[in-house]
C-alpha cells in the first residue's frame, strides 16, 4: 500500500478500562513499524501500561524527565523519546503524568487541549515518523482531550461485558461529540477485543458482535475480522467464525516478557488482526476484503 504523504496519528481510547488498550496500541504500532515505516508511540496513560510492558518500568518511575518538561519547559520532544528495540520508539508515560495533567489547566489556559498537537505531534508528524499511535487514559481528562485533538483519528477497543456498549457510547457523548463542534474527528475502526466465547448461541462475546454489527452508523468501522453477515449459518453451525481479536495465552505473556507479541511468537494466530489495524490505519479507513 502507497501511503507516501499520509502520516498519520491516531489514539487508541475509550472511557472504560479493562479493554485491552494499551496491548491494542504496542501491537499497532509494531505492526505499522513492520511495514516500514517510522512510528512513535506515545504512552499517555498515566497507568503506564504499554511503557512498563516494554520494559521502561525505570523511565515510567523517572519523574526528573518527561513530557511535562516537553509541555511547559520548552524541551525537544525528541529528548524524551527512546527506542524500544522493535524498530519504533516510544515517548513512555511516567508516574507524574496525572501532576503534569493538573499543571496542564494552570500553565496553558488559553489551549490546553492542544499541547500535545502543539509541542509533540506537528514537529514530529511527516518529519521524523510517518505514524504516531497514541494510548490514550481510561477517562475523561485533558490528557485525553489532549490525545484526541493532536490525532483525530481514534481506534475504539470494546470487550464483551455488560457495559461495552454503553461505555463506546459514553465515549461518543462525552469525549467524540464535544471535540467534533470544532474539529474533524474520525473513528477509524471499532475493535471487538479480549474474545474467547463460541458465537454460535448466546455468549457475551456474541451479543457485543451481533450489537455492532447491526448498527447501521457503524458497518464501516468495523474491520473484516470483526465483521459477521450471516448469523443464522452461524447459529446453525455452517459457519465457525472466530471474530475479533481474541484472548490468547501468548499476548499476556508478551506483556510479562516486556515484548509485543510478534517478538514473543511470531506464530500467533492474532497477529493477522493487529496487522489489518495497521492496514485501516494506513488507508485512514477499513478496506473491505469483498
Amino acid at each position: 500500500m502507497d501511503t507516501a504523504g499520509n502520516s498519520r496519528a491516531v489514539s487508541v481510547c475509550m472511557l472504560k478500562g479493562g479493554v485491552g488498550k494499551s496491548t491494542i496500541a504496542v501491537n499497532l504500532a509494531r505492526q505499522l513499524a513492520t511495514h516500514d515505516h517510522d512510528v512513535l508511540l506515545i504512552d499517555l496513560d498515566p497507568n503506564g501500561h504499554a511503557s512498563v510492558g516494554l520494559g521502561f518500568d525505570d523511565h515510567y518511575h523517572n519523574t526528573d524527565e518527561g513530557i511535562g518538561e516537553v509541555f511547559f519547559d520548552e524541551a525537544d520532544p525528541t529528548s524524551v523519546v527512546y527506542n524500544t528495540g522493535y524498530e519504533f520508539d516510544i515517548l513512555p508515560s511516567s508516574e507524574d503524568l496525572e501532576q503534569v495533567e493538573r499543571e496542564i489547566v494552570v500553565g496553558d489556559v488559553f489551549q490546553p487541549s492542544a499541547l500535545l498537537k502543539r509541542k509533540v505531534v506537528e514537529p514530529l508528524l511527516g518529519n521524523e515518523y510517518d505514524f504516531i499511535v497514541t494510548d490514550s487514559p481510561a477517562y475523561r481528562s485533558r490528557l485525553t482531550d489532549n490525545a484526541l485533538v493532536a490525532t483525530s483519528n481514534l481506534v475504539l477497543p470494546l470487550a464483551p461485558g455488560n457495559e461495552a456498549m454503553s461505555g463506546l457510547e459514553r465515549t461518543i457523548e462525552r469525549q467524540i461529540a464535544p471535540l467534533r463542534k470544532h474539529m474533524d474527528v474520525d473513528v477509524l475502526a471499532l475493535v471487538p477485543n479480549m474474545l474467547n466465547a463460541r458465537i454460535d448461541h448466546q455468549t457475551q462475546d456474541r451479543q457485543l458482535l451481533e450489537r455492532l454489527n447491526s448498527h447501521n452508523s457503524l458497518q464501516d468501522r468495523i474491520p473484516n475480522f470483526a465483521r459477521i453477515t450471516d448469523w443464522e449459518a452461524v447459529s446453525a453451525g455452517d459457519l465457525s467464525p472466530t471474530p475479533g481479536i481474541r484472548d490468547r495465552t501468548s499476548i499476556t505473556k508478551a506483556y510479562g516478557e516486556r515484548k509485543p507479541l510478534l517478538d514473543y511468537d511470531p506464530n500467533c494466530d492474532q497477529l493477522k488482526n493487529f496487522d489489518e489495524l495497521a492496514h485501516i490505519v494506513e488507508a485512514g479507513e477499513v478496506v473491505r476484503d469483498d
